[in-house]
């Protein structure tokens, strides 16, 4: 089955040409007025969200407030309660060890002897 084809070709001068031809490339790209702006969350807003979301977010889990304590604690380093912790430790350490001196002394003298 042979099918013929006839080819035309037209020529145009250079200043014809640009006003023939669109050369702006304007079919490549959407027209500005239909590129979707996309809105950057900001910390005001993210705030604003939280607020209206507090009660509807979990307390534990995936998504939650204590996911949000983890991650904000370890992004900042903020240590506090373990710091408090740490130094009640120490104390009753310390109060234990006197107690337990105290205790000896008394039992050395009930058993009337001293060291």
């Amino acid at each position: 089955m042979e099918t013929k084809v006839n080819l035309n070709k037209e020529v145009f001068a250079k200043l014809q040409y640009e006003q023939v031809i669109d050369t702006s490339f304007s079919q490549l790209i959407p027209p500005t007025s239909s590129i979707p702006v996309e809105i950057l969350p900001t910390v005001d807003g993210f705030f604003q969200d939280y607020d209206s979301l507090f009660f509807q977010i979990p307390k534990t889990g995936e998504n939650s407030h204590e996911e949000l304590i983890i991650r904000s604690t370890d992004y900042i380093g903020y240590q506090p309660l373990n710091d408090e912790i740490q130094a009640l430790t120490e104390e009753i350490t310390s109060l234990r060890t006197q107690l337990l001196e105290t205790r000896q002394q008394l039992a050395d003298l009930a058993n009337g002897g001293s060291n």
